[in-house]
């Protein structure tokens, strides 16, 4: 994994505090930032995973922040679900509208392939942030490492069980990057817990009623279950309403992927134990000013991959403001100071 790269970073305190530190991110990967008008006008989209979502939210902050500074128009839009189906003829549309770059999160790693490709040969700079397609056609990746996060699940659920006991593991659907690597990091971090077993994971399709119904049928299949993993909000959200439902907080322990609003009040009401935040301010801030880097000299970055970091989320430190910046958020007014610098590394 390759860290830093040669090119110099200009920003000034003020900046890096308007930045929620993401502006740190941007030197950390050796990214110029040019004063607002100092460049032609570029614009942008962002066509997020889905509207409403408070990790699109926060990551449409950053990228408005970057913009902001930048000099540059951004537009952002969403599909009203996380389907593919759906993302694609938004994805059209945006591209005939002719933006000089798109920052898109593809709802599905093969089903959005083509369109992105027509992105492309349309003569617009293509970037994926989360999620990405299994061709390396984008000019680059900004995401969190998600085998990593999936391990730092299993970790934490092991933790909160005594190493030992049932688990389960609450995802969205097959096919979708995130929650794939999610999902094949918890597992493949459980096996070092020779004296946990994974009973199973369901498919909730990203919606939290139906993880809700799956993980009350696995509480009653196994009374004996320690701990559940919900690889997003959604399945976090499910798993934490059926064990308030079957009277099981604090004998059934809870990790979550991700820190919505109520992803943060079912940990503070002793539901959900853990939570695995994100950083997505810190993906959009990143991404736009990747794609200003690109659209002002033409050449590509030195790393198609940078991944942003992750913070555990407890109870105890939840009100510490170096981690509550990265809850997430419903309106960008609700984003605190900067306190501390994110991290970000481009990977080889």
């Amino acid at each position: 994994m390759a860290r830093g790269s040669d090119i110099c970073f200009k920003v000034n305190r003020r900046d890096l505090v308007k930045a929620g530190a993401a502006t740190a991110t941007m030197a950390a990967l050796g990214l110029k930032i040019t004063p607002a008008g100092a460049q032609d006008s570029f614009s942008i989209t962002l066509v997020q995973g889905v509207q409403g979502d408070e990790f699109y939210v926060s990551m449409a902050c950053g990228a408005q922040t970057a913009a902001d500074e930048r000099g540059v128009s951004l537009d952002v839009q969403g599909p009203e679900d996380f389907d593919a189906t759906l993302q694609t003829p938004l994805l059209n549309a945006v591209v005939q509208a002719g933006p000089d770059a798109i920052l898109i999160a593809p709802n599905d790693r093969t089903a959005m392939i083509a369109p992105i490709q027509e992105a492309i040969d349309a003569g617009i700079a293509v970037f994926t942030v989360d999620t990405f397609i299994e061709e390396d056609i984008a000019i680059a990746n900004i995401a969190s490492d998600n085998v990593l996060g999936g391990k730092m699940a299993a970790d934490a659920l092991a933790e909160l069980i005594g190493e030992q006991g049932k688990v389960y593991v609450s995802n969205v659907r097959p096919g979708i990057s995130t929650t794939d690597q999610r999902e094949q990091g918890f597992v493949e971090g459980i096996a070092a817990y020779p004296d946990i077993e994974l009973i199973g994971v369901d498919y909730n399709e990203d919606d939290p009623t139906l993880a809700a119904s799956q993980t009350a049928a696995q509480l009653q299949a196994h009374p004996d279950l320690a701990g559940i993993f919900g690889t997003n909000l959604f399945g976090a959200e499910g798993a934490a309403t059926a064990v308030r439902e079957a009277g099981l907080q604090g004998q059934v322990k809870v990790v979550g992927f991700d820190a919505g609003p109520k992803q943060v009040a079912d940990l503070e009401q002793e539901i959900v134990d853990v939570l695995i935040a994100q950083h997505p301010y810190d993906i959009g801030y990143t991404a736009v000013n990747m794609a200003v880097d690109y659209l002002e000299s033409g050449e590509p970055p030195a790393e198609k991959v940078v991944t942003t970091g992750y913070s555990v989320v407890t109870r105890d430190n939840m009100d510490d403001p170096d981690v509550a910046r990265y809850l997430y958020v419903a309106d960008c007014s609700e984003i605190p100071p900067a306190v501390a610098s994110p991290e970000a590394t481009p990977e080889a």
